[in-house]
């Protein structure tokens, strides 16, 4: 089969480098790409919602197969797009349509939708500027934290939480009446804060059925001990040790099952990836979010724990037939540390010159934000290079992604040194 992968980051090298170890997988492209996939594949110099080039590049490259990364093209209906063309009707799509990605463009539809199928969720309550005095209302009402969400896409910057009820007033108003979050915030999600413990639990769904595929925690603030601004994630571990068999049966049955369930009843085209942002409150799991995609740097410590051949898992998901499939998972753990550009997640500076890429010789650096410049691989994003090893302990596997790390350097390169601290 001829993949095409859409994706520029992490997630989408870690996809390629694994659908290239299957004896299905025939010519590889990923558009636009990075500098590591440009290694194991052909990179298309293609933007990941431009749907005409997309479907330009996949007659031209005889593409069967298309695994769609980031949320934006999801969400954008690129699965509609497809299947409503006669050119592209047969080409297999992995992620939902449309309706189905509006479970992570959308926060309220999220938790409407986890509210009719009764799946365990914060109680909350969304506005727009004309009941902005209401929303004022509302937050009098909560305990603090105050948690403020952006209803639509925001590139995981959307969201608030905030101790002081006055901070919280004003913020509600930045959002709603100036446009904090551009479109985004045109409506907000109010919700109360859940004490407790995150972790993301990622299930592959052809619709019908499904397989719950290996637990992860990520890291999502720039600063040691989670103080400081969100990003996109500074590291992950795989499996999440507190998350136990009876843990993990509550959040099956409470949770993955209704979820399946709810798109089933609801008719919903899924074939793809759920990504159920999950807090531990007590013994009980709670979602916080879904996405309707894989997670990023979860991908870097998720895939590689993955025994069974990706491809022939993702064709059965577009078959509509995952029930056929043994989903083998390594016992191994497995850990990323994300190198970042100093100055990220605000101002940062782009072409640093990567030394050190040579030396790794234990396991993978997945590139986040890197391309090619005269031979020379460069930063060019925030996130840059995400490290990632296996080992039977997680502290040895986080120990030897940062052996590794020490190898490589770039002008002003950051990453976290706490990664796992609080496992």
């Amino acid at each position: 089969m001829n993949i095409l992968v859409l994706g520029s980051g992490g997630r989408e090298h870690t996809f390629t480098h694994q659908i290239a170890k299957s004896p299905k997988c025939g010519a590889l492209y990923v558009a636009p790409g990075n500098a590591g996939t440009a290694k194991i594949a052909t990179n298309l110099p293609i933007g990941v919602t431009d749907f005409q080039s997309i479907k330009t590049a996949v007659l031209d490259h005889n593409i069967d197969m298309v695994v769609v990364g980031p949320e934006d093209p999801l969400v954008q209906g690129i699965y509609d797009y497809f299947k409503s063309d006669d050119q592209l009707a047969q080409i297999m799509i992995i992620g939902p349509s449309a309706a189905g990605a509006a479970l992570e463009g959308s926060k309220e539809r999220a938790k409407e939708f986890m509210s009719a199928h009764g799946i365990p969720t914060a109680a909350y309550a969304s506005f727009t500027q004309e009941t902005l005095a209401q929303g004022k209302a509302f937050l009098e009402t909560l305990n603090p934290p105050y948690v403020l969400k952006a209803d639509g896409l925001a590139a995981g910057k959307g969201v608030l939480i905030l101790q002081d009820l006055d901070q919280a007033k004003s913020e509600l108003e930045a959002m709603l009446a100036h446009a904090k979050f551009g479109a985004a915030s045109a409506k907000v999600v109010i919700e109360e804060f859940l004490d407790g413990i995150e972790l993301s639990v990622f299930v592959l769904t052809d619709g019908q059925n499904y397989k719950v595929l290996p637990t992860a925690k990520d890291y999502k603030r720039i600063g040691e001990g989670d103080q400081g601004l969100n990003t996109g994630g500074m590291g992950a571990v795989s499996p999440v040790p507190f998350a136990s068999s009876d843990f993990m049966e509550k959040i099956e049955t409470r949770i993955v099952k209704p979820t399946v369930a709810g798109i089933k009843k609801e008719g919903l085209v899924y074939q793809g990836f759920i990504f159920i942002g999950l807090i531990k409150v007590g013994d009980d799991p709670f979602v916080i979010e879904y996405n309707v995609r894989m997670g990023d740097p979860e991908t870097e410590v998720v895939l590689p724990r993955i025994k069974t051949d990706l491809l022939e898992l993702l064709q059965a998901t577009a078959n509509g037939q995952l029930d056929q499939m043994t989903l083998e998972v390594t016992q191994e753990s497995a850990a990323t540390i994300m190198a970042v550009s100093g100055g990220y997640p605000e101002a940062y500076e782009k072409g640093k010159t990567i030394h050190g890429l040579d030396q790794v010789d234990q396991g993978v650096v997945f590139h986040a934000g890197t391309a090619l410049d005269s031979g020379d691989v460069v930063t060019s994003g925030g996130r840059v290079l995400a490290v990632t090893s296996l080992d039977e302990e997680f502290r040895q596997a986080i120990k030897k992604s940062y052996q590794t790390l020490s190898k490589i350097s770039f002008d002003k390169m950051y990453y976290r040194k706490d990664i796992g601290f609080d496992l």
